[in-house]
């Protein structure tokens, strides 16, 4: 059985959907986890009143802002004086429709990217020379199944920032294993949680589910499953690699 005992986690993303489920999990397996939230402080209280204060911490920034996600890291740290492991959870999935007028459209693109790519970047590269003094540390990135195939006409610039991520994971697998610096990718494809709740009202969830062979959407907690795998170091030979969550939509 999988134990994550002693690992400090930062779950960025973490007080609900994917990171939620992964944070509850991890607690389960011994796990000491800063939680990252954006703006909703009540479901970060709810989670850590359910999982227990004692085992995370709530840190609250907004990735957009360059110095909120330098002080994020910073607070990890000072919690146990350590990060065992960086999971990289947020991101944003909004309509950014390229018949918008230039500056709209560009506010969107930077949105996105700032979030979902750019933050990500800069946490780890605080990571990495963190986890160059402790011999080695682990970064699971969470993509998407856009990554590899892209998006819609509305959501270009969440498959280009997704895209990225995992062009990230790999090139830091590539310099850092040595180091023995393990990095991940996680490509899921939609997944039943409040980011794509819009889509799913739209859609419907059975409908939606006929994407997928396997005829449902995906769980938040199949997703932490994966995660915890990756983070609990077992198989560092997967280094570099993205475990796709597409319920065999495609089969690479």
């Amino acid at each position: 059985m999988i134990r994550l005992d002693e690992k400090v986690i930062l779950v960025t993303g973490g007080s609900r959907g994917i990171g939620a489920a992964t944070v509850r999990q991890m607690v389960a397996l011994g796990a000491s986890c800063i939680v990252h939230f954006g703006s909703n402080r009540t479901a970060a209280e709810k989670l850590a009143s359910e999982v227990g204060e004692n085992n995370v911490r709530l840190v609250q920034a907004d990735l957009v802002c360059v110095e909120d996600t330098e002080r994020l890291w910073q607070e990890a740290l000072e919690w146990k004086g350590r990060v065992d492991v960086l999971v990289n959870n947020a991101g944003v999935y909004e309509v950014c429709s390229p018949d918008w007028e230039l500056d709209d459209w560009l506010a969107g693109w930077e949105r996105t990217m700032r979030i979902n790519l750019l933050s990500a970047a800069q946490l780890c590269r605080s990571a990495i020379p963190h986890f160059r003094t402790r011999d080695g540390g682990i970064i699971v990135n969470v993509a998407s199944r856009a990554a590899h195939r892209g998006d819609d006409f509305l959501h270009q610039q969440y498959g280009a920032s997704k895209a990225g991520m995992l062009a990230l994971t790999r090139s830091i697998a590539r310099s850092c294993a040595k180091e023995n610096i393990l990095s991940y990718g996680v490509a899921p494809g939609f997944v039943d949680t409040d980011m794509v709740s819009e889509v799913i009202a739209q859609r419907g969830r059975e409908e939606l589910g006929k994407m997928y062979p396997t005829g449902h959407v995906i769980d938040p907690k199949e997703v932490a499953s994966v995660i915890i795998f990756l983070a609990s170091g077992i198989a560092p030979q997967t280094t570099g690699d993205t475990i796709d969550l597409s319920g065999a939509a495609d089969v690479r």
